[in-house]
């Protein structure tokens, strides 16, 4: 972790509309639109640093574009920066992305962010006209134009999948000199790989199971940039994860699982599965050596620090509204974030720092 760089930490949301499995009911796009607005101002009044929405083409998820539902949620702030996570890049015209994150920037006073991913979904790829025999192909052109479109006010460009730009003015410009780009990865070597050649962020996505299987990710991410001639400084990593907390590390498990199984339950049917997590296999997946964030406070910030050990990442971004998860309950993960997890991993983190700096005496 830089000198200059915090550790951030934050929230994000798909925006999926699932049934609450204790009461069966689904709440209607309009009322997920309205929490996921409350969640936003919450988290910036709490001091969180980030907020992240993403893209899905589907009617079980309520947002398409996550440009505009964080303007509308920069109206309704004053600090938290404002994040896709992700935009699905390899569908979007990379100029129209630029320009709505732009504007964004605008009208956030400098806040925005872009999240290139590809999504976990296919759906896109016919509705814009593309197909998915171009997946890598398109993903790639479409970075490298969205990199020049930052870097240049006038761009002369030509590829395969759009139409070439001939001394194109890109307006409006951002507040910030550039907007601060990060590529979604997975789990593959060459998607790491390839975000350390660009010079971009990394944001890992730890659903679950031994985060020690991602250190190799980082460790490629790294070499590509060192070797592609990036400052290290620039090269940041993030974690991003399921989350939930309660007071204690049982309550946590307790409360979450029937929301955690129900957001599996229908995330593998929509892609033909459909199998259903058992309370033991949960167990295991929320055991202390897993990635995946269910416990007390501390457990939260054990397992934060345990992945610092790790990956030496700059921010961490939690999850915290999935499997028709009732708002009241994220608003109470929102507000112990905040107040408990934050402040012992900025101790902590200061602390490691300092001893860090202090020589050992023999």
């Amino acid at each position: 972790m830089s000198k200059q760089q915090e550790f951030e930490v934050g929230i994000y949301t798909l925006a999926d509309i699932g049934p609450d499995p204790l009461t069966g009911k689904t709440i209607s796009a309009k009322q997920r639109m309205d929490e996921i607005l409350k969640a936003a101002k919450l988290a910036d009044e709490a001091g969180l640093n980030l907020f992240g929405v993403g893209e899905h083409h589907r009617l079980d998820y309520a947002v398409s574009s996550p440009a505009v539902v964080l303007s509308a949620i920069a109206q309704a702030t004053e600090q938290i920066r404002l994040t896709s996570t992700t935009s699905v890049v390899s569908t979007l015209d990379p100029v129209r992305l630029f320009e709505d994150f732009a504007t964004l920037d605008l009208i956030s006073g400098g806040r925005a962010e872009i999240f290139a991913g590809r999504g976990a979904f296919i759906e896109s790829f016919p509705l814009f006209g593309y197909s998915t025999d171009d997946y890598n192909e398109l993903f790639n052109e479409h970075m490298e134009l969205l990199l020049k479109l930052n870097e240049n006010e006038v761009v002369t460009w030509n590829g395969k999948f759009r139409s070439p730009l001939r001394n194109a003015e890109i307006a409006p410009r951002p507040v910030q000199k550039q907007l601060p780009i990060w590529i979604g990865v997975g789990g593959t070597p060459s998607s790491a790989e390839r975000a350390g050649k660009l010079g971009v962020g990394m944001a890992l996505a730890i659903l679950g199971g031994d985060p020690k299987r991602f250190k190799p990710l980082v460790d490629i991410y790294r070499q590509a940039g060192l070797d592609a001639g990036h400052n290290p400084e620039m090269l940041k990593v993030g974690v991003t994860g399921h989350t939930y907390i309660a007071r204690t590390t049982e309550a946590a498990k307790d409360e979450y699982y029937p929301y955690y199984s129900n957001y599996w339950n229908y995330v593998n049917s929509q892609r033909g599965m459909g199998t259903r997590m058992s309370r033991a296999e949960f167990e295991r997946l929320a055991s202390p050596e897993t990635a995946l964030f269910v416990g007390s406070p501390e457990q939260i910030v054990e397992k934060i620090l345990k992945q610092h050990e790790l990956f030496g990442h700059t921010r961490f971004l939690a999850q915290i509204d999935i499997g028709g998860l009732p708002y009241h309950m994220v608003e109470k993960n929102i507000e112990l974030l905040a107040t408990e997890v934050v402040p012992m991993l900025k101790k902590a983190l200061k602390q490691k720092k300092k001893e860090a700096k202090t020589p050992e005496f023999v």
